[in-house]
């Protein structure tokens, strides 16, 4: 997969061949003889992939993240994207690749051994389809397996000893790109079976002129991209995304380190995009469309665009983030600093700029700064600095920062420009103090505005605005004359949530107008978030009771009092670890967050931590206990072999705690951890 991620997962499908289904690169393994059809058809087949095609990474659609099997999945879905591309302009801004996934087929060949298409999803054929999807200017792309079914528990025809009959067939039908799965593969060596596709698709590819994009999709198992440039175009680098900050997170984390095997024509794929599907807020979506950009991954659009918001479609039709992702230079981001979930994530552009991502992974807001020359540009006087989200130019004496919302991302272009001076200077916003607050009580908070640019910044005013009913108060000025070149003007606030606020999540704005040297008028928006907490209750209390402050999981919601079962809320099974059951606690999957409000009045956190027996052998985690940002008590890593093992941290102080789940160091596999019998005593 795709479609299945966990090896448990997988496991369900393929039931007693698992044994067979994980293989290593020159591991010898029993193969399914090659038909004389492959033997023959492979001779004087390139060695390499040298075609000129998916010289920037591929862009387009593919059903699965949003419809999977369902019914809805036809042609007259496909036609309806296609459409779309055209109407919204999707396809003027690069995307062109309408896929299909599994599902397609009937579950039996026909009497000579070919793929039949399924006629009620689609009964005009393959062909019919793509003859659509060609006459509106772009290109359909088609899904099967690398063994004897697909991932679907259904089992469809998988291309296993048939890669050339149904090579030949998808080139005849029109089918202009591959994705190539890993169920099911008899356990034949990953390369031998990837090569013989390749083999395959160029021999159908002289015969009918059809050139095809071929998408290896083995899950990062075998290490793909140290070999498969040779093969194929693009490769998953990961195991199947989900709609979750933790999902995205967690395979963001695992391909940025990838970036010296990337390039024209040979991509890794960190999987398909989940922006518009629901399960991340626009500010996370924001981020995981910069963040693919920026490592010139594939961008294969995974919601339903029948149905998708306005803000959907401006994060999916920015061009200008498109333009980085598509730079005909083809460098992957590389990763310039990552301290405390500050990432600093820098690309070479073919025109010489940079473009930079300033990403915060945490919970709150957090500066996140670098400088023209650590991202490789020469050093000048001044550079010219486009925000991309915001599609504004500023100047800038060298300093790249900004005080990141949570979960956000600043992307920028920076370049050395002689025409610097027209464009205002750029100035950075902070918010110092808690954002956290009990209504009916004053916080004091502190903002700044800070002059980045060559130029000063002129008639500067700054407001901070919060709910309506709130008490927002600027206690010290909040304007100057003119700001010069890295100076600050601070300004102090009383913020008030009325008596009676709801706990929960608020929205807070700090915005400075100001002026160039020219008389541009600019100006710079922070978007923040307040939260009204409730004090934790006297005495000892379950977690898996108390409300949270934020959660980030990797596959599915943290469950209270259950065990995580990765889809819905409320689907997971008891607690238990090596055998034993627990009555309360909480649920997750690697990697996973979540945070309490302690408000300075607790002492101790307690759990029995382990592995759910629900995983079988291959899940591997570690615990970690924070208080405030530091890192107050941690396990080794632990397995399902592993009894749960007891945990404690003294948290005298700390006005939020945060419990914490790793993948224990080995990727994310079976990684379903249990806090047990989890207490907080205040």
């Amino acid at each position: 997969m795709r479609h299945l991620h966990t090896r448990t997962a997988r496991r369900r499908v393929v039931g007693a061949l698992a044994a067979g289904l994980l293989c290593t690169v020159g591991l010898a393994a029993p193969a399914l003889a090659a038909p004389t059809e492959n033997l023959a058809a492979a001779e004087d087949v390139s060695p390499a992939v040298d075609d000129g095609l998916a010289l920037t990474p591929p862009m387009g659609f593919n059903n699965w993240n949003s419809t999977h099997c369902r019914a809805e999945f036809n042609e007259d879905m496909v036609k309806g994207i296609a459409d779309i591309f055209v109407e919204k302009g999707l396809k003027d801004a690069g995307y062109q690749y309408v896929n299909l996934d599994d599902c397609w087929a009937l579950p039996s060949r026909d009497a000579n051994g070919k793929l039949v298409p399924d006629p009620a999803r689609f009964p005009n054929g393959i062909s019919a389809v793509a003859d659509y999807v060609h006459s509106k200017g772009l290109k359909l792309g088609i899904y099967t397996s690398a063994g004897t079914k697909t991932c679907n528990d259904a089992g469809f025809p998988g291309a296993l000893g048939h890669e050339y009959s149904d090579a030949q067939q998808f080139a005849d039908w029109g089918v202009d790109y591959l994705k190539y799965d890993n169920c099911n593969n008899q356990g034949v060596d990953a390369l031998s079976r990837y090569t013989t596709m390749r083999d395959a698709l160029q021999a159908a590819s002289r015969t009918t002129g059809r050139p095809i994009v071929y998408s290896i999709c083995e899950w990062g198992e075998n290490k793909p991209w140290e070999w498969a440039s040779e093969v194929g175009h693009l490769w998953r680098t990961t195991g199947d995304i989900s709609d979750s900050w933790g999902s995205m997170l967690s395979i963001l984390k695992q391909n940025l380190p990838l970036d010296e095997y990337a390039g024209p024509g040979q991509w890794n794929d960190p999987d398909m995009l989940e922006v518009g599907n629901g399960g991340m807020t626009d500010t996370e979506y924001r981020s995981h469309f910069s963040m693919w950009s920026i490592m010139a991954a594939p961008l294969l659009i995974g919601s339903d665009l029948r149905r998708a918001s306005d803000e959907t479609f401006d994060i999916l039709g920015n061009r200008e983030v498109i333009a980085v992702d598509q730079d005909p230079l083809g460098e992957q981001g590389k990763v310039l600093s990552s301290e405390g979930g500050r990432w600093v994530v820098a690309k070479e552009m073919r025109d010489g700029s940079r473009t930079v991502a300033l990403f915060n992974e945490t919970g709150s807001a957090q500066r996140v700064a670098t400088t023209a020359q650590a991202v490789g540009l020469p050093d000048a006087g001044a550079y010219t600095l486009r925000d991309l989200w915001q599609h504004r130019s500023y100047n800038t004496a060298g300093t790249i920062s900004a005080t990141v919302p949570a979960h956000g991302t600043v992307l920028v272009r920076v370049a050395t420009d002689t025409r610097w001076a027209k464009n205002p200077p750029a100035v950075e916003l902070g918010l110092d103090g808690s954002l956290l607050t009990e209504a009916g009580k004053k916080v004091t908070l502190t903002s700044t505005v800070t002059d980045l640019g060559r130029t000063a910044a002129k008639q500067v005013s700054v407001q901070l605005s919060g709910p309506k009913g709130w008490a927002v108060r600027a206690t010290s000025p909040a304007t100057v004359n003119s700001l010069p070149t890295g100076r600050s003007l601070r300004t102090s606030w009383k913020v008030t949530a009325p008596d009676g606020t709801a706990a929960g999540s608020y929205d807070l704005k700090l915005k400075a107008t100001y002026r160039s040297p020219t008389g541009v008028r600019a100006e710079s928006v922070l978007p923040l978030t307040a939260s009204v907490v409730v004090a934790p209750p006297s005495g000892v209390s379950s977690l898996g009771d108390l409300p949270w402050l934020s959660t980030t999981n990797g596959w599915g919601p943290v469950e209270r009092n259950t065990s995580n079962g990765e889809n819905e809320a409320g689907d997971g099974n008891p607690l238990t670890v090596g055998g034993v059951v627990w009555a309360d606690g909480l649920g997750v999957h690697a990697e996973s967050s979540v945070e309490y409000y302690t408000g300075k009045a607790c002492e101790t956190v307690t759990a029995q931590v382990g592995v759910d027996d629900e995983e079988g052998a291959d899940g591997s985690v570690a615990f970690e206990i924070w208080a405030d940002g530091t890192k107050v008590a941690s396990t080794g890593v632990l397995t399902n072999s592993q009894a749960a093992q007891a945990i404690s941290a003294d948290v005298t102080g700390a006005q939020v705690v945060r419990l914490v789940v790793t993948d224990g160091g080995d990727g994310i596999t079976s990684d379903h951890g249990d806090w047990a019998d989890a207490q907080l005593a205040c």
